[in-house]
């Protein structure tokens, strides 16, 4: 039992030592694919999403729900509107934000560049409609017409107040005092009480600030007689209609159909932004924002229209091919690490490979090698005894084959190459007779 044991040991020894060069060189391989994985993706997020009381902050819960299936925690930040948003993303305090078309205007040629992360967008999701409520009996189709008059546009810092500036600056108006800094319900209450004369509101129709100003006596909403020029001159807007009586059928609100200007809102990123959370969030955004509604297909958000940011290479491939693959059939961390492990153990395999089918004769080299390193000697032997053979150094030819003997049968081999043991064996009583067949040449060459 004692040999046996031996025997598999060494056996194991042989294999231990063939294996090893493998091992190193299949380690290194390792560590230099490594360098080339990406990072697993954080499972926490957050997000800016504006006024607590705002449509972000809503969509933004119905996000945190999806995601939670996925075990990635999202994290809702309240800001003061798309403008802090941006910021907030600029400086690594929030990974995602809703952010309005049109907030930001365009860089002045030879503008530095800003401090802060690069920002990427991931798409929009839905249109924002522009409103523009006003007191009057006689309908207004013009912004110019609102030159002079008190209106409300919106907090410092908020996408209404940035985009209702832009198309006020267009129509050759004054930002001076007359601009109010009033917003959602408390704007729509200075506009029922007198206090405003015209405010600006982008929000759905659905809205409680929306509903409430269409339902107030003596106030208007603005049909943009001019949209497509609008269109032309801001590209992030588009025109929209909302028919007759689509908010209240029985009491026919609105009283005609009304041309609006569209804005969308828009899901940026830190342009570093791990690409299978991407994919996660445009997951959550096409099942909170692909159905239909008053002014939108189902299907048709989310999509990217508001070119302020350039869009994630990363949602471009999202667009074009739809979710990434693994994603599709397995959950969403079994889908990342199997990614990750793909992008190591594909260059591996392809290193393994000819590794493991050279493994086999370097063992099989290494195992013959023991038995040849003999042969070596019974050769040099054979040689000595040919050429130089004396009858006083018979014993010693003698000896030294005895002991090639005993060194083959102590050589633990494996069983499948006993039969070179057995050979060498066989080999070695050939170079003894050969020895015995001289001494006895050179007896009877001594008779007289």
């Amino acid at each position: 039992m004692g040999a046996t044991l031996r025997s598999r040991l060494l056996s194991v020894r042989d294999l231990l030592a063939t294996a090893w060069p493998i091992v190193l060189v299949v380690t290194i391989g390792f560590v230099v694919a490594y360098q080339f994985v990406k990072p697993a993706p954080p499972s926490r997020l957050a997000i800016a999403t504006g006024s607590e009381s705002g449509a972000y902050h809503a969509f933004a819960q119905r996000y945190a729900t999806i995601l939670a299936r996925s075990g990635v925690t999202l994290e809702l930040k309240p800001s003061a509107g798309s403008l802090e948003s941006i910021e907030r993303l600029k400086k690594g305090e929030v990974d995602v934000a809703f952010v309005q078309g049109g907030v930001l205007p365009a860089p002045a040629e030879g503008d530095a560049a800003d401090d802060g992360l690069r920002l990427a967008s991931l798409g929009s999701m839905y249109y924002e409609p522009v409103w523009v409520f006003y007191r009057g009996e006689q309908p207004l189709g013009r912004l110019h017409d609102l030159a002079g008059k008190r209106i409300a546009v919106g907090a410092e810092g908020s996408g209404v107040r940035g985009l209702a500036t832009q198309l006020l600056e267009a129509n050759e108006i004054l930002l001076d005092r007359n601009l109010k800094p009033l917003a959602g319900l408390e704007a729509a209450e200075a506009l029922q009480q007198g206090w405003v004369d015209a405010a600006f509101v982008i929000a759905a129709p659905e809205a409680p600030v929306v509903q409430v100003l269409l339902r107030s006596p003596g106030v208007r909403v603005m049909s943009f007689a001019q949209a497509d020029a609008y269109t032309r001159r801001f590209p992030f807007l588009t025109r929209v209609t909302l028919p007759r009586g689509v908010v209240d059928l029985v009491r026919d609100l609105p009283p005609r159909s009304t041309t609006l200007l569209a804005a969308t809102a828009n899901l940026v990123v830190n342009e570093d932004t791990h690409p299978a959370l991407v994919a996660l969030l445009l997951q959550a955004a096409s099942e909170v924002h692909g159905k239909s509604g008053f002014f939108q297909k189902g299907g048709e958000f989310p999509s990217y229209l508001d070119t302020s940011f350039e869009l994630s290479d990363d949602a471009a491939r999202y667009y074009k091919s739809g979710p990434p693959f693994l994603q599709r059939y397995l959950p969403f961390w079994a889908a990342v690490f199997v990614d990750r492990m793909v992008v190591m153990l594909l260059p591996l395999l392809a290193l393994l490979l000819p590794l493991l089918r050279v493994a086999p004769a370097i063992y099989t080299w290494r195992v013959r090698s023991k038995i040849f390193r003999l042969y070596g000697e019974l050769k040099f032997l054979e040689n000595e005894v040919r050429h130089h053979y004396a009858a006083e150094r018979h014993g010693e030819f003698f000896a030294r084959l005895d002991r090639i003997e005993e060194e083959a049968s102590n050589r633990n081999v494996p069983l499948g190459f006993t039969d070179l043991v057995y050979t060498l064996r066989e080999h070695v009583n050939l170079v003894r007779k050969q020895l015995l067949r001289f001494e006895r040449q050179q007896g009877e060459q001594a008779k007289p």
